[in-house]
C-alpha cells in the first residue's frame, strides 16, 4: 500500500540522512555513492512499477477511476524523485565526480533529470503538473471523434484518408473531424506549458525545451541547429518529392497543380507521411489474408530468427494489441506503444492492429522497443540507466526494425509477397522514402521541433499558436490548410505526443537519421547486400550486432556508441546515399515543372 505522497516525503527524507551517515563512517565517495545508489534504484524500480501499472490502466480502460489511481501514483513517484534529500545528496555526490566511476556519474546524472520533471522542492508545482496531466490524458484517451454527428474511431479516420476511393468533398470533412480533439486540448495544454517550464526552471534549466535536449548532452540552440542542418542537406531531394507528389495527387483528384498541397490531399492526419503514392509498391491487397495476431507473431519470429529469445508469455497475455470489440463502451489510446513496466520482464504493447501494411511497420516497430527493452535488462546495467543510449535510439530501433521489414526479399520470405513477384525499384524506393522516410523529417525537425521550442523557450502566447503552427507547415512541408484554422483551434495539439511526451518530436527526426547508419552497416557489411534491397531474416551475425548496441542501455555516452557501432559520426551520409538512385529518377520525372513552392 502506497502511503500518501507527503508522508513518503518526510520517511525518505530521513532515510537518506541515515543512509549519507553510515556512508560517511566509511568515507570512501565511491562507498557512500553505492549505498546511496542501491536504495534508489531498488525504490525506483519499485515505484515506476506502481506508477506504470496505473497509467496502463487509465491507457487501456479511460475512467474516473484509473486516472485517479495514476495521478496517485505518479503524485508517490515524485516525492521519492523529486525529493529534496534526493536532490542535494546527488549534487553533493557530483561535486566530488572525479572520485566515482563513470557508471556512477551516469546514474547520478540521470537522476538529477529525473528529478527535474518532478522536483518536491516545490511540491505544489509538482503536484499540479501531475494533476493536470492526468486530467488532460483522460481528455487525450476518451475524445469521441464525429463524422457527420455520428462516432467515428481513429482506424476509421485513417482509413477513409488512406484510401484512394474517398472524394475531396468527404476526405475534408474526414480532415476537419480529426482536428476537433484539439479544441478540448487546448486549455490543458497551455497550462502545461507554464507548469513545465516551473518544473523546469525550479532544477536550473531555462525552460522546459532545455530540459529534454539536455539528455543528448545538448542545449537548446545545438539540437534546432543538428534539426537545421538535416533539413538543409535533405532539401534537394525533399523539394522533387514534393514537386512530384503535388503533381501525382492533382491528377489523382482533377485539380490544378497548387504551389503547396492542400492538407487533406495527403493520406495523413498530419502530413507526416505521405503514404499510397507509389502504386507499383502497393502492399494493401496482399495483407488482406493475414489476420491481425499473424502481423503481431511476425515481430516476434523477425527477432526470433536473429537469434533473440521469444517474448514471455505475460507479453502475449497482458498486452492489448487490437481494436476493442464493437459494441465495448471501453475506451483506450489509439497511439501504439511499447511498456515496460517493472523495468524488468514485465512488457507489454498497446496497438489496434489491423491487416495493413501501415500496421504491420508500426507493429515491427513497436516490437523493436520491446527487443531493446530485453536486451539492456539485465544486471549490469541499473534500473535507473535502462533505457536508450538516447532517446532517438528507441525509436530509431522501431524504425530500424519496421525498414528491415519492408524490404522486398524479407516480405518474400514471409510469404507475404509471392516468389515470382516482380519488384519495380524506383517504386518501392520512393515508397520508403515518402512513408516515414523524408517528408517526416520536414515535419519533425522543422514544424514539431520549432513549434514546441516557440512555446516552451520562447513563451509564446497562447493565442498565437495555431496561426504560428500553420506558419511552420507551410514554411517547412510546403503545406497548406484546406481552410482557415483560427485560434479557436489547437492543431498541433491533436498530435498525441504534443500532450504526454513534450519536446520529443525531434528525437523521431535524429531516428530517422540513426536508422539509415545502423541499417547501411547492416547492408553492406554483414549482409554484403545493397541496402536498399536487403533481408537480415535468419542472420545471427546481424542479430549480434544489434544486441552489441542494445544492450548497453544507457551505460555508455550515445556519441561513443554510435562511432564504435558504425564507425562514424552522427551523419546523414547514409540516408542521402539510399535514396541517391530515387533522386535521379524524380530529375527526370519533374523535367519541365518549377520545383517548390516559393
Amino acid at each position: 500500500m502506497i502511503k500518501s505522497p507527503l508522508f513518503r516525503g518526510a520517511a525518505l527524507t530521513a532515510l537518506f540522512i541515515g543512509t549519507v551517515a553510515l556512508a560517511a563512517d566509511r568515507n570512501p565517495t565511491q562507498e557512500r555513492a553505492d549505498r546511496f545508489l542501491a536504495l534508489v534504484n531498488a525504490s525506483y524500480q519499485a515505484l515506476y512499477y506502481v506508477e506504470a501499472e496505473a497509467q496502463w490502466a487509465a491507457s487501456t480502460d479511460v475512467s474516473p477511476v484509473h486516472d485517479a489511481a495514476a495521478e496517485t501514483a505518479g503524485k508517490a513517484n515524485a516525492a521519492f524523485m523529486g525529493n529534496p534529500a534526493l536532490i542535494n545528496e546527488t549534487k553533493s555526490l557530483l561535486l566530488k565526480r572525479h572520485d566515482l566511476n563513470d557508471l556512477t556519474v551516469r546514474q547520478l546524472e540521470k537522476l538529477l533529470l529525473l528529478a527535474a520533471e518532478q522536483p518536491m522542492t516545490k511540491p505544489a508545482l509538482t503536484q499540479a503538473r501531475i494533476e493536470t496531466e492526468t486530467k488532460q490524458a483522460s481528455t487525450l484517451n476518451g475524445f469521441e471523434f464525429k463524422l457527420d454527428g455520428k462516432p467515428i474511431t481513429v482506424n476509421e479516420i485513417d482509413n477513409l484518408l488512406q484510401s484512394n476511393d474517398t472524394p475531396l468533398d468527404k476526405r475534408l470533412a474526414v480532415w476537419l473531424a480529426s482536428k476537433e480533439s484539439g479544441q478540448a486540448l487546448k486549455d490543458g495544454l497551455v497550462k502545461l506549458r507554464d507548469l513545465r517550464n516551473g518544473v523546469a526552471q525550479e532544477m536550473g534549466y531555462p525552460d522546459y525545451f532545455a530540459l529534454q535536449v539536455a539528455s543528448y548532452g545538448m542545449n537548446t540552440e545545438e539540437m534546432l541547429k543538428l534539426n537545421q542542418d538535416f533539413m538543409q542537406v535533405l532539401r534537394p531531394l525533399y523539394l522533387q518529392l514534393h514537386t512530384w507528389v503535388k503533381y501525382k495527387l492533382a491528377e489523382r483528384y482533377g485539380q490544378p497543380v497548387p504551389k503547396r498541397i492542400p492538407a487533406h490531399w495527403i493520406n495523413n492526419r498530419w502530413s507526416q507521411e505521405w503514404e499510397g503514392l507509389a502504386d507499383g509498391a502497393d502492399l494493401a491487397p496482399f495483407f488482406k489474408n493475414f489476420t491481425p495476431e499473424w502481423i503481431a507473431q511476425s515481430s516476434e519470429k523477425f527477432y526470433v530468427g536473429l537469434g533473440f529469445p521469444a517474448l514471455p508469455k505475460s507479453f502475449w497475455d497482458k498486452s492489448d494489441l487490437y481494436n476493442v470489440p464493437a459494441g465495448s463502451t471501453r475506451k483506450k489510446n489509439t497511439h501504439a506503444s511499447a511498456w515496460h513496466l517493472d523495468l524488468d520482464n514485465d512488457l507489454r504493447s498497446l496497438q489496434s492492429i489491423e491487416s495493413t501494411p501501415w500496421w504491420f511497420n508500426t507493429n515491427h516497430h513497436e516490437f523493436g522497443h520491446i527487443y531493446y527493452f530485453m536486451a539492456y535488462t539485465r544486471p549490469e546495467v541499473p534500473p535507473l540507466l535502462r533505457d536508450g543510449a538516447n532517446p532517438a535510439f528507441h525509436e530509431g530501433f522501431g524504425e530500424l526494425t519496421a525498414l528491415a521489414a519492408a524490404q522486398v526479399p524479407y516480405l518474400k520470405s514471409l510469404g507475404v509477397l509471392p516468389a515470382d513477384f516482380k519488384t519495380d525499384d524506383n517504386a518501392f524506393l520512393l515508397n520508403t522514402a515518402l512513408t516515414p522516410g523524408i517528408p517526416f523529417i520536414y515535419w519533425a525537425s522543422g514544424v514539431m521541433a520549432h513549434w514546441e521550442a516557440d512555446i516552451y523557450a520562447k513563451n509564446l502566447p497562447a493565442d498565437q499558436w495555431n496561426a504560428r503552427w500553420w506558419q511552420y507547415v507551410r514554411d517547412f512541408q510546403g503545406i497548406e490548410p484546406p481552410v482557415e484554422r483560427g485560434e479557436e483551434w489547437c492543431d498541433a495539439a491533436t498530435k498525441t505526443h504534443i500532450n504526454d511526451t513534450p519536446a520529443y518530436y525531434y528525437t523521431y527526426a535524429i531516428a530517422q537519421v540513426f536508422k539509415h547508419q545502423l541499417h547501411d552497416h547492416i547492408a553492406r557489411k554483414i549482409l554484403k547486400q545493397p541496402p536498399q534491397n536487403c533481408n537480415y531474416a535468419g542472420n545471427k551475425a546481424v542479430g549480434d550486432f544489434l544486441r552489441g548496441v542494445m544492450e548497453k542501455g544507457q551505460t555508455e555516452d550515445w556519441r561513443k556508441v554510435l562511432k564504435e557501432a558504425t564507425g562514424e559520426e552522427l551523419s546523414t551520409r547514409a540516408m542521402i546515399e539510399y535514396y541517391a538512385p530515387l533522386l535521379e529518377w524524380l530529375k527526370e520525372q519533374n523535367k519541365g515543372r518549377p520545383i517548390g513552392w516559393e
